[in-house]
Order: structure tokens, then sequence, then C-alpha cells
């Protein structure tokens, strides 16, 4: 996927990536998959669709808002999120309680 994104001009160390959602989006679209228009305020774990992006860790740097994006999917029921942070024990997570995601963007497979 790093190839990719670097190929569209998308790199890791780019702050846009962590402070706006068109990149996202980009990446996702050239992945054939959909996104919603918006963001979408968070409700609850249980009010998600079953693919979603999610913003966690909200933060200012210089008056502009930071995030962590995390990936949550639902199969067949069961719940779990996909996070990047090298510092857990496992990229999967349930521990709902522990993450405060701020807003969603839905996330359709074409």
């Amino acid at each position: 996927m790093r190839a990719i994104a670097n190929d569209m001009g998308i790199y890791v160390d780019d702050k846009l990536l962590w402070s706006e959602t068109r990149y996202v989006r980009e990446l996702l679209s050239s992945s054939g998959f959909e996104t919603s228009d918006n963001e979408i305020v968070f409700e609850s774990w249980d009010k998600l669709p079953d693919r979603a992006l999610l913003s966690i860790k909200h933060h200012k740097e210089d008056g502009i808002n930071f995030w962590h994006w995390v990936v949550f999917k639902r199969i067949e029921g069961q719940s779990f999120v996909l996070d990047s942070a090298s510092y857990l024990p496992s990229n999967i997570r349930v521990d709902f309680d522990v993450m405060q995601p701020k807003w969603y963007i839905e996330v359709i497979k074409l």
C-alpha cells in the first residue's frame, strides 16, 4: 500500500495524511472502495457500519487538528479494530472502552 500511496504523491511523513481526509479517501478509491461523503459523528460502537475508518487520539498542533487512523471491521457480528501503532502488543484491538473515536468515514467495497 505504501508504494501505491507514494506513486500517488502521498507520503507517510506528510502531516496532511493525519489532519485531513482527502489523501485517505483517494487511497481507498484507488483500491476499489467508496467512502461516505462526510465524516460522521461517532455515537457508539454498535451504530458503526460493518467497515469504517475511525479517527482516534485527537489533538492539536499549532491550532491544526490531528488524529490517528484506525480501521473498524465487523464480520459475522464480531467487531474489531486494526491499528498500525507500533507500541501495541497486537494490531488487532477489541479494547473499545480505551479508544475514543470522534468521527468516522464509512467504507464500502465496490
